[in-house]
C-alpha cells in the first residue's frame, strides 16, 4: 500500500485537534479516519529537535519508515496521519525507530 502526503493546513489541522494521539519516545503521532480510500501523512518536526540539518535528517528518517511500514501492508482504512518528531529520533538506530513506526501504525490502522 502507498500513502500521499497530508498537504492541506486545513487538514492537518484536523487531524491535530480530533485525532487519536499515540506517544512514543522517538515522535508523537495522531491520526483520524478520513473516508477516503487511502493514508495520507504529514511529518513535522520542531526547532527543539535542533538546527535545519537535524529536522530534515528526523522527518526523512520517519517517512522512510513510515513507507516502509505501509508497503508491507495489503490494505488499511482510509486515515490521515501526523507524526511529530522527537529530537531523539535523529539519532535513534533505525531497527528501533523502525520497529517503534510498525507498532504505532499497527495501533492506529489495525493490524494487517
Amino acid at each position: 500500500m502507498r500513502a500521499e502526503r497530508l498537504r492541506r493546513t486545513k487538514d492537518v489541522e484536523l487531524v491535530r485537534a480530533e485525532g487519536e494521539q499515540r506517544a512514543h519516545t522517538l515522535f508523537s503521532m495522531r491520526a483520524r479516519r478520513n473516508g477516503l480510500a487511502s493514508v495520507r501523512i504529514a511529518v513535522a518536526s520542531p526547532r527543539s529537535v535542533g538546527a535545519a540539518v537535524r529536522r530534515n535528517r528526523a522527518r526523512r528518517r520517519i517517512r522512510e519508515a513510515l513507507r516502509v511500514a505501509l508497503r508491507e501492508r495489503t490494505s488499511a482504512p482510509g486515515t490521515d496521519v501526523f507524526v511529530l518528531v522527537r529530537a531523539p529520533a535523529v539519532d535513534a538506530p533505525y531497527d528501533s525507530l523502525s520497529a517503534a513506526v510498525r507498532m504505532q501504525l499497527d495501533a492506529v490502522l489495525g493490524t494487517p
